[in-house]
């Protein structure tokens, strides 16, 4: 588009030319939007590489991963950067990071039941006794189970009483607390308040039943919870570059993408009021931690989902059973049921599971499919009003896996790791 002024675009549509001076230059057209590509798509898989160049064309989205593996193998890791020319952006990789949501939830609850194979935790250990909560405001916090946190069945409903985890202002006013402020004083905070239901009698999605996962991780194992997570999950199969990540700009990760959004907000970082963007200090990325706060690339995330196909030096076969076990409030009306950190489904001959994740700049979907078919899908920008819906994502995906007639053999998982 051509650097006219509004009132000038108005004239044209009507009919009218916007004038050039005498001697003046008419102005340049702006260059055409492109998607520049980087890493490998194999031509049986051209479909979803075609999926994902439309996807981010149509939303406007600069930063994009997609990794597609088959039975262990990595067959497709590609980068996407989309840009009308108007603006330099670092190039995106097959490894590029990216703020991952609540894809760390599965990171989570896998770091859990390692804990409970190597007898140092139980699912049914009540919350309050691990973390020495007061159960005084509500005396149901005793019935809070590690495996009612992890399957959503706590207590808290975001819908109820908004999620802990973006109430930093009116957290910080509460207790007095000088902001920024920290998982302590999210714990103080809703310890003072009554649950939203009896634990255990339906689900309702909660990062802060996640964020105290985290807390657990931590108490049990003696270590970080980052660091047990390194050395106890990601090592083992070869994964060096996931870490948790921080919410300035300036704190990025080396090779982690920008995030886009539309929207600002005043920062939880300090005190000044600041109006910033709102990846950028519009929430905090300490408290999401365990629940929303990692870095990866989607060449990560689908080895790392190789943990959950058989036994292995992270999970036994006992272990990945309970991950995907129903939870004691059976399935939904759709057939599914949330395991830990997973949505899972009873297919023929398979259990199919996904999650997806969102964040302010941040959209992801992770999916095991059937016949060893698992998938990463990494995005630096969400929906927000005004775009096209990010839903379609994974029906398109679905789409093209039933294309695909002959699947390639080359496995480029030594090219990435």
């Amino acid at each position: 588009m051509t650097t006219l002024s509004r009132r000038n675009l108005l004239k044209a549509s009507a009919g009218f030319v916007p004038a050039v001076a005498l001697g003046a230059r008419p102005a340049q057209a702006a260059p055409a939007p492109v998607v520049t590509v980087s890493g490998i798509a194999p031509a049986a898989l051209a479909g979803f590489d075609k999926v994902m160049k439309t996807f981010v064309t149509e939303r406007n989205i600069s930063c994009a991963q997609l990794a597609i593996a088959k039975k262990g193998k990595i067959l497709l890791a590609r980068g996407y950067q989309y840009s009308d020319g108007s603006q330099a952006l670092p190039s995106v990789t097959p490894t590029s990071l990216f703020r991952i949501a609540s894809l760390s939830k599965h990171i989570t609850a896998t770091a859990i039941m390692r804990l409970v194979q190597d007898g140092k935790l139980s699912l049914s250990a009540p919350v309050t006794t691990l973390l020495g909560l007061s159960a005084e405001a509500d005396p149901r916090l005793a019935q809070v189970t590690v495996l009612r946190l992890m399957q959503h069945l706590g207590g808290w409903d975001r819908n109820v009483s908004k999620d802990y985890l973006y109430l930093d202002h009116q957290i910080s006013a509460t207790l007095d607390a000088p902001l920024p402020i920290s998982q302590e004083d999210i714990i103080r905070y809703a310890g003072s308040r009554p649950l939203d239901f009896a634990p255990g009698s339906r689900m309702a999605y909660s990062n802060y039943g996640y964020m105290l996962l985290g807390r657990i991780v931590e108490k049990v194992s003696g270590t970080s919870y980052e660091s047990y997570v390194k050395q106890k999950l990601l090592a083992p199969v070869g994964i060096t570059r996931m870490r948790l990540g921080r919410v300035l700009r300036s704190e990025a990760a080396p090779t982690e993408v920008v995030y886009s959004s539309q929207y600002t907000a005043k920062t939880v970082t300090d005190e000044s009021g600041t109006v910033v963007p709102a990846p950028y200090g519009g929430f905090s990325m300490a408290n999401r931690g365990a629940g929303g706060g990692w870095l990866a690339s989607a060449v990560d995330l689908v080895r790392f989902s190789r943990v959950f196909d058989a036994a292995g030096p992270v999970l036994n076969a006992t272990s990945i059973g309970r991950m995907f076990a129903k939870p004691e409030i059976g399935v939904n009306e759709n057939g599914a049921w949330y395991g830990g950190g997973w949505w899972v489904r009873q297919v023929p001959g398979n259990l199919n599971t996904w999650h997806d994740g969102s964040l302010p700049g941040t959209y992801t979907y992770l999916a095991r499919l059937q016949n060893g078919f698992t998938y990463a899908a990494l995005f630096n920008r969400r929906e927000e009003e005004g775009t096209l819906d990010f839903d379609v994502l994974s029906p398109h995906m679905n789409a093209e896996l039933n294309k695909v007639t002959t699947w390639p053999t080359t496995d480029l998982t030594s090219k990435y790791f």
